[in-house]
Order: C-alpha cells, then structure tokens, then sequence
C-alpha cells in the first residue's frame, strides 16, 4: 500500500514537471529577445531588467491563467493522463519486481521442503506464488460435487491450476490497457489544442482585419504548447507499456513453469498414494 501511495506521489510529479517543460522551454527562447535592444540605445539597456521579469504573455503560465475554458480541459485532461500512466508504470515495474524475486526464491526452497503443506507454509502471504500453491492443494484434496465427479482428477488440478495462473496473469496485466489508451490518443488529444489555437488565431486576425503578430501569438503558441504536451503524455505511455508487456512475459514466465513443477509434484504424489 505504501509502495503504491509513493508510486502516486511520484506520478504526479513527473507529470506536473512534464507538463511545465514548455513554459521553461518558452521562456528561455524568449530571453533573447527581450535582451536584443540592449545594444541599440541606453534608455533600452535600463528597460532590460524589468523586461525580463515581465511575465511572458504567450507562456503556459498564461494559458492557465487567462487561456479559453477548452485550452484549459485540454491540459487538465492530459495532466490526469500523464499522472495514471506514471502511477501506473511505478506500480506495475514493483509488482514485476516483486514477482521476479519473489521466484528466485521459490525455486531454490519450495521444492526442498519435506512436504507440500510446509512448502505452501514457506511462501510469503499474498503472493502470487503462494495463491497458486493453495488453489492446486485444494483441488488435488477436495474433488466433490455431482458434476465434477465426472472430470478425472488429474484434469481437475490441471483446470485449477490454469485458472490460477490466469488470475495472476490478468492481474499484472492490469492497467497496460490505459496506457495504450494513453499513448494512442493523447497525441490527437493535443492535436485538438492545437487546431483550437490555431482557429483562435485565424477569429481574431477576422475581428482585427489584420495580420499583426500580437494577435495570433497567443493562440499559436498556445497550439504549440498543446503539441508538445500531447507528445510528452504519450511518447513515455508507449514505451512503458512496451516495457512493461516485455518485463511481464518474463516473470509470466517463471510462474508458468512453477505451476507446471507443482502440478507434477501433485500427480506424482498422488500415484504414490494409490501404490
């Protein structure tokens, strides 16, 4: 629990830090420009300072503050976004992790123990491999019932087992799906920020009946601060569900072939009891 609140914690920042990126990027591109008519004459040169400390009309501080109410759920839209992929990303790298090693351990201890009751006994509480351990004992022991009668006992545990292992399977899977939501749409999402900008641009030059350039700065830029974060959202969702989808084919992996060992250590004993 705590493992997923830090997660949480961690998310939000990576995607408050994303989604100000460009209004720093801005910011510093526009440095220069408010310090180029510093050599031109000395009154300019005074003005400097308080040019700089100006706040920048055409930044993202701006848009949030005094952009349109869409321009505004555009990017609360996407920070949501960016927040549920990063937590997802820090609780599914833990869960992986916490499967992989808790394999390692089991090879090496579980199937030296003297019986299996003391192997299931071994396995740490809410485990992956403790939970599949538990459903192949009780259904190699308990097998009643006027319809599965009819299923031979070693179909029986196999079914069981399987069952278990999909579980355990759907449960990692668990929230790759928002990524790939994530990484497909936020790009168009930010497109939408951008076409908006740009029909912001295109009204008031209409309304002016001109093209001056304090008229449609602040809707490009706009457009192009949405671009850019649609980007950031999206580009770090796909390459964490690739990671992910792979990181979890190896630790399915190792599950798989635990539950494949204790289903044969199951039907062994089992024939050793009817010997």
């Amino acid at each position: 629990m705590l493992s997923r609140i830090s997660a949480l914690f961690a998310a939000l920042a990576v995607a408050a830090s994303l989604v100000a990126a460009p209004a720093f990027a801005q910011e510093a591109a526009s440095a220069p420009e408010a310090a180029a008519p510093v050599t031109e004459a000395a009154p300019a040169a005074a003005a400097a300072p308080a040019a700089t400390e100006k706040e920048n009309p055409y930044g993202l501080m701006a848009l949030v503050k005094h952009g349109h109410a869409v321009d505004q759920a555009v990017l609360v839209l996407l920070a949501l976004m960016s927040a549920g992929s990063w937590f997802i990303m820090f609780t599914k790298l833990w869960d992986t992790h916490k499967i992989g090693s808790e394999a390692k351990g089991v090879r090496a201890s579980f199937f030296k123990k003297a019986s299996l009751a003391d192997g299931v006994k071994s396995l740490p509480e809410g485990s992956a491999f403790r939970y599949i351990a538990q459903t192949a004992v009780e259904a190699s022991e308990h097998h009643e019932g006027a319809l599965t009668e009819n299923i031979d006992r070693n179909t029986w545990v196999t079914m069981n087992i399987e069952r278990a292992v999909a579980d355990v399977n759907s449960k990692m899977q668990g929230g790759l799906g928002f990524l790939a939501t994530v990484g497909s749409t936020s790009p168009f999402i930010g497109l939408f920020g951008t076409v908006w900008g740009i029909l912001q641009a295109l009204t008031a030059i209409g309304v002016a009946g001109q093209a001056s350039i304090d008229k449609v700065a602040g809707p490009v830029g706009a457009a192009l601060i949405m671009t850019a974060i649609g980007l950031g959202v999206a580009v770090p969702a796909v390459l964490g569900y690739n990671w992910l989808v792979n990181r979890n084919k190896t630790v399915m992996g190792q599950v798989r072939a635990f539950a494949a060992d204790l289903h044969g250590v199951l039907m062994g004993s089992r024939q050793i009891a009817k010997r």
